[in-house]
């Protein structure tokens, strides 16, 4: 039988969301999930998903009972992938129960689940080709590896940021400047972080604090992600503490220099 999650965390699916997709969007009629069968179900992972389970380390006898093990014993961003096959599988319309209200539900579920992080993805006013083209990579690797394998996308990204405001201020840098060194100048000399506001003592001590993530950064890219051959990677909560504390460097930055 389905067991309900344990430990359930932001950006993988509740109990009640794995029941709705199963009872209420793909639909069981008779004990069968769909039109599943036991051949087109094992095939539906890796051909549709572009998962390699092992589906014979997950229970149940019946393709619905082995359905539910899977869709709740997998990671988020595998999750993610499951619920976008389901979508390619059973687009909306198919049964009269799949609206287009439930097919939104369907993708807005994914999408959760692929990102599992509570700071959301920006697109930056200042930008770059180098920072554009790494916040694409790192989006797709979330959503298709999970976020230790985005964190050094999301450093390029940022570092890429950095010395785009930097060039749009016509500030000076050398060729090896660290966001720790860029984000240094522009709170030095960029307009916009010298006035912030009738709290400007408490909002220095703020930056401050965040030149000190800054710091972090560095470390956790060059050690813990897999910009270097790195035996020991962060694990999924740490890069997601990682990517949340970039992004909201972005949102903030971002809001303030444009």
């Amino acid at each position: 039988m389905f067991q309900p999650i344990e430990g359930w965390s932001v950006g993988e699916l509740r109990s009640s969301e794995i029941h709705w997709v199963v009872h209420q969007y793909v639909g069981v009629e008779g004990g069968y999930l769909g039109d599943f069968s036991y051949r087109t179900h094992r095939e539906f992972y890796s051909a549709i998903c572009d998962l390699h389970l092992d589906l014979d380390a997950f229970g149940g006898k019946t393709t619905r009972e082995r359905f539910l093990a899977i869709l709740s014993g997998v990671e988020g961003h595998q999750q993610a992938a499951i619920l976008r096959g389901i979508a390619k599988k059973y687009p909306q319309g198919g049964e009269h129960f799949r609206t287009p209200q439930a097919y939104q539900k369907l993708l807005e579920l994914a999408k959760r689940c692929a990102n599992g992080l509570s700071v959301q993805a920006s697109s930056p006013a200042i930008t770059s080709d180098v920072m554009s083209r790494a916040l694409a990579d790192a989006n797709t690797l979330i959503q298709s590896a999970g976020p230790t394998h985005a964190v050094d996308r999301v450093h390029t990204a940022l570092h890429a940021y950095l010395k785009a405001v930097c060039h749009a201020q016509s500030l000076e840098t050398s060729p090896g400047a660290t966001i720790t060194n860029l984000f240094k100048l522009l709170r030095t000399e960029h307009p916009s972080l010298r006035d912030l506001g009738s709290h400007s003592d408490t909002m220095n001590s703020v930056l401050r604090s965040l030149s000190n993530v800054m710091d972090c950064l560095n470390p956790a890219r060059n050690h813990g992600s897999l910009a270097h051959a790195n035996d020991a990677l962060l694990d999924k909560d740490e890069a997601m503490l990682v990517i949340n504390a970039a992004r909201t460097l972005f949102q903030y930055l971002d809001s303030k220099f444009s």
